[in-house]
């Protein structure tokens, strides 16, 4: 009879999984600079449970458009990766809560490293020319 208890039990917990909500997910992925689309960009979506990240995650790949989508993801934190070659990667956690969600990449082009041996003056902001105070007036 416990036997019995248990497997119904198990039956009934991946019943209520199998009917948590989930959400159709659309990414457009773009250039930041132009707004042009990114294609075959690698969309990887991660679940994040307790703020770290779960085993299992999906890659997807954008088209020629720069989109891509999925069709049931679960409710709740998504961590989304974008890489694409030639840009920098993208990273960001999402919280998927509507049945249809839209997200917009923007991927910047890889940035110059910083050296210390470099002369950096010239990025040096320039000093505003302030006039100086002005003398205290003392009644005659």
């Amino acid at each position: 009879m416990v036997l019995v208890l248990f497997l119904t039990g198990a039956a009934v917990a991946q019943k209520d999984k199998d009917d948590a909500p989930t959400s159709w997910v659309n990414f457009a992925v773009v250039k930041d600079d132009n707004g042009k689309p990114v294609r075959n960009a690698a969309v990887i979506m991660h679940p994040v449970t307790k703020g770290k990240q779960q085993r299992g995650g999906m890659e997807l790949k954008t088209d020629a458009q720069g989109k891509t989508d999925f069709d049931g993801i679960p409710y709740g934190p998504l961590r989304v990766q974008v890489l694409a070659q030639g840009f920098q990667t993208y990273g960001e956690d999402f919280d998927i809560d509507k049945p249809k969600m839209e997200f917009t990449i923007k991927l910047k082009r890889p940035q110059g490293q910083y050296s210390v041996y470099d002369d950096h003056s010239k990025d040096a902001a320039p000093k505003a020319d302030t006039p100086p105070p002005a003398p205290d007036k003392k009644p005659n």
